[in-house]
């Protein structure tokens, strides 16, 4: 299992879809279509018709139309979806948004981390102008071979999937092979609660996602275009209870959006500082209350001994027996008591053959492996 280690300072994971979302348009229809001789229109009413006809996943349908159109047109390789990408429009800010908002993070006293949650193609995103921003890159991808050609699907991310990002952003397990995903961690030992996480989308296709982390505590934030200034998308969202807030898609510096993530890291530098100190007190109170079970087990075993060595009938034995019966891990010291017990106390040694005794006393014999004039007494008693 590797793991991102867990910071000193608290981490802030800001989650982004890509098309809508920091892009104006798809990314395959900033160029890309047009290149293989389609209308934007004409390529997605293709691509979809293939995928309800066939009842087949709608990336895998535009990723088989893209490489199938591809052929005699344009080289389908790595390399070229790249290049694409570097042609792919970002909305106002983007570019130095990133820069920005690490810094206000740092200056508060936590560390922003940004990644991509997207169906829009990795190897596009790779060629853009901030693909080195991410931390992590989820996307749908192509398997390319030794010669960078694009021949296979790789990794298809939808709507339904998407939330298994976040949580291996919240886990710190970040390969998407590492079944790490799956164990339980311990809410002190979370490098991303979701209280700390930002998801920002545009679209249906990130409700999954800003419910999750809505319902998680965290924030869910809907863009709309600044120039259309269409709000329906995220007037509906918020309606259902998908988001809690809603911005123009502009990240330059004094937006909206830019507002609202600061404020969002500020709360987090509080929520964060009392946590912590929650946790503190939840650790002490837990060692004190372990401290005082082990003290009080240790206590009561010692008093049951003692009653024992002391007892004088048949009914008080056999109590006395069955609470001792509960206990396990004998110090050397408590079991040579016992055994002593066991042959000098007159009243114990007349009953060793009754079915408690001998059940507690053999148990006591196989469990220590005891070779010793006292034990082999006992075994003969018992036989």
């Amino acid at each position: 299992m590797t793991l991102k280690e867990k910071n000193d300072l608290p981490v802030i994971a800001i989650c982004y879809d890509f098309d809508k979302t920091l892009s104006p348009d798809d990314m395959q229809a900033q160029g890309y279509i047009q290149s293989i001789g389609f209308d934007v229109n004409e390529f997605w009413t293709k691509s979809n018709g293939r995928a309800t006809e066939n009842d087949m996943d709608q990336n895998l349908a535009y990723m088989l139309t893209m490489k199938e159109e591809a052929e005699g047109k344009v080289l389908f390789t790595k390399h070229e979806l790249a290049n694409h990408g570097s042609k792919v429009k970002l909305f106002p800010g983007v570019e130095e948004w990133f820069g920005r908002i690490n810094a206000y993070g740092l200056q508060k006293g936590v560390k922003i981390e940004h990644y991509i949650i997207s169906s829009g193609l990795k190897e596009m995103i790779e060629g853009t102008s901030i693909a080195g921003e991410f931390e992590k890159i989820y996307a749908t991808s192509f398997y390319c071979n030794d010669k960078g050609v694009a021949v296979w699907p790789a990794q298809v991310v939808n709507y339904t999937n998407k939330t298994q990002f976040l949580f291996r952003i919240s886990k710190g397990v970040l390969n998407v092979n590492d079944q790490a995903v799956n164990d339980y961690f311990a809410p002190e030992n979370i490098r991303v609660p979701f209280r700390n996480m930002v998801y920002i989308g545009d679209s249906d296709t990130d409700i999954p996602c800003m419910k999750l982390v809505n319902s998680k505590d965290g924030y869910s934030i809907g863009v709309y275009n600044p120039d259309k200034k269409d709000k329906t998308k995220v007037y509906k969202m918020m309606r259902d209870n998908r988001i809690s807030y809603y911005a123009s898609a502009d990240y330059s510096v004094g937006s909206e959006l830019d507002k609202l993530v600061k404020l969002i890291i500020d709360k987090t530098v509080y929520n964060e500082q009392l946590q912590r100190i929650h946790y503190g007190l939840e650790s002490e109170m837990k060692s004190q209350v372990d401290g005082n079970i082990k003290e009080d087990y240790s206590l009561e075993k010692k008093e049951l001994i003692s009653e024992l060595d002391d007892s004088t009938n048949f009914l008080q034995t056999h109590g006395i027996i069955k609470r001792l019966s509960k206990f396990d891990n004998w110090s050397d010291d408590e079991v040579e008591t016992l055994l002593k017990i066991a042959i000098d106390n007159g009243q114990v040694g007349r009953i060793l053959g009754d079915p408690d005794l001998t059940d507690f006393y053999t148990k006591i014999l196989n469990d220590y492996d005891l070779d010793n004039p006292n034990a082999k007494k006992v075994r003969e008693k018992i036989e």
